[in-house]
């Protein structure tokens, strides 16, 4: 289609003469390709691993010249072979299965308890003023100074430590699920109140997707929290678990011991954190974001 034409007598081209492949070869033109396209020389896994694998080597080297003495810190290698060792004589995956049943115990619960209040407090104001108050006076005590009460009312065993961990997830979870629901933008419910839906249906299709990112976010702190607390209450009366192996190790000043232990700890709370980050980019394809340059 013609854009326009030159006048009658006048000297200047058609600019509908010049045809596109013209634009294209001309010299000095090139096609611009967008930052966020261009492919790095170093991929990104081995620019993640390189920091971690520079502390490793510092920590071998200060070992290795005597920086670092055994008991102070024992070097990699020894750790390394601990962890073999416990690993062959099965105490270090029993541990590890007992630790995991606790968390994902009171990870269930302390889910269950911080999504519902967290529902009845966003989504009715009179839920909110029964229970946000209450929530926000328990949060501000730290969990780990309950732990003498707890052990007075549920005694010696497994409840005190899955109720240790069931706070310290409760509050986290809460506070995200009741800022995603009171964050979701007032047109959208105007929106879906003029093309008909009813209470339940502004609930489910409006606002519990609205809320969704801030109870994924929630979710990631309490996985956080969850392991923290499990150190605390592993280190109470326990007989079995990851903190039992960090008790026993301590009685004895096998420093190598606490460091594998605390290399589960920070293993398992790594991995956890990798299935909700997967769980997120897969419940949350609707909702495109920055993802950095």
């Amino acid at each position: 289609m013609s854009i326009s034409h030159a006048p009658p007598g006048s000297s200047e081209p058609d600019i509908s003469e010049i045809s596109q492949p013209a634009v294209r070869s001309a010299p000095g033109l090139e096609p611009l390709v967008p930052t966020s396209s261009r492919r790095t020389r170093v991929p990104r896994w081995l620019r993640r691993t390189t920091g971690p694998l520079l502390l490793l080597a510092l920590w071998q080297l200060l070992s290795s010249t005597g920086a670092l003495t055994p008991d102070v810190l024992a070097s990699p290698g020894r750790i390394a072979e601990v962890g073999r060792d416990l690993i062959a004589d099965g105490s270090l995956p029993s541990a590890m299965g007992t630790s995991l049943q606790r968390v994902a115990a009171g990870l269930l619960l302390g889910t269950v308890v911080g999504t519902g209040l967290a529902l009845v407090s966003g989504l009715f104001r009179i839920g909110e003023d029964l229970v946000d108050a209450p929530v926000q006076m328990l949060r501000t005590v730290p969990f780990v100074g309950l732990i003498p009460l707890f052990i007075i009312w549920f005694g010696i065993g497994e409840a005190p430590k899955v109720a240790i961990i069931t706070l310290g997830v409760t509050f986290p979870l809460y506070l995200n699920v009741y800022a995603g629901i009171r964050g979701v933008d007032a047109q959208l419910i105007e929106a879906g109140e003029s093309l008909g839906l009813s209470r339940w249906g502004l609930v489910r299709h409006v606002v519990l997707p609205g809320a969704l990112p801030g109870a994924m976010t929630g979710l990631r702190y309490s996985l956080g929290i969850a392991w923290l607390a499990l150190v605390f209450a592993e280190q109470v009366n326990a007989d079995s678990g990851i903190g039992f192996l960090m008790v026993q190790a301590r009685d004895f000043l096998r420093t190598d011991v606490i460091v594998v232990c605390l290399i589960v700890y920070a293993f398992l709370g790594l991995l956890a954190d990798f299935v909700v980050r997967s769980l997120e980019r897969l419940l949350l394809q609707w909702r495109p974001t920055f993802t950095g340059r």
